[in-house]
């Protein structure tokens, strides 16, 4: 949900690349049902999205990785130590108080509900990256 949303907010931005990956996901896995009602009505479903293991090569290529807890970062860094210097949390950046530095919940196996609260969650997050790289990030 959060590459597609991404890849959404800079789709006239030719300067991003934009992807995702797991610290413990199983490969080739297609989107969750909720996740895939959620895209569709939105109309960002890529139904060729599949899964994959977060690796050195993806982390060598990018500018700058944003997980989507803290746990998430920390396996990051402990995993690929020579990377800690682009890994962030996705919250790291917003400015609103009560979502800085909070994790996203991952809502696999829970109900809509938990999608939705997920999706508004990242749709306040995620401007905040795109302002981040923006200024931070030099050719």
């Amino acid at each position: 949900m959060a590459e597609a949303l991404f890849r959404d907010l800079v789709k006239d931005r030719p300067d991003y690349e934009v992807g995702s990956a797991g610290v413990a996901a199983a490969p080739g896995m297609p989107a969750s049902k909720h996740t895939t009602a959620i895209l569709r009505e939105k109309g960002l479903l890529r139904p060729d999205f599949a899964s994959r293991m977060l690796d050195e090569d993806m982390l060598r290529a990018a500018t700058h990785v944003f997980a989507m807890s803290s746990h998430h970062l920390a396996a990051i860094e402990d995993e690929f130590p020579e990377h800690a210097d682009k890994v962030y949390l996705v919250s790291e950046f917003v400015a609103d108080d009560s979502l800085r530095g909070k994790d996203v919940s991952d809502p696999f196996g829970a109900g809509r509900a938990a999608y939705d609260d997920t999706l508004a969650d990242l749709e306040a997050m995620l401007p905040s990256l795109v302002a981040y790289i923006d200024q931070t990030h030099k050719e």
